[in-house]
């Protein structure tokens, strides 16, 4: 479930915060223009996330990860934008 204080490391500056509740959220990097949809079961352990990702809005889902708490969430998709700006191989 995730909490006033979980949802404030959802800095608007980087996100487009699209839509949010205890146990969903769905977010836009600023940066790439990829979204994120979170969802914290809570089961089988407590803070457990998981992550499904798409590159357009009219692309469907896939799995993208998991990680136990939306922070880790945050610090994952930071690092993704950064690899998908600075890192990606050139096609030829």
């Amino acid at each position: 479930m995730f909490d006033t204080n979980d949802l404030s490391v959802l800095d608007p500056q980087y996100f487009s915060i699209i839509y949010t509740d205890a146990f969903d959220v769905t977010i836009m990097s600023w940066n790439t223009g990829h979204y994120r949809f979170i969802y914290n079961p809570e089961y089988p352990t407590l803070g457990t996330c998981i992550i499904f990702h798409k590159n357009k809005a009219s692309h469907p889902y896939h799995q993208h990860g998991r990680a136990n708490s939306l922070r880790q969430v945050v610090r994952s998709i930071q690092s993704h934008d950064k690899w998908q700006i600075e890192g990606r191989p050139r096609r030829k």
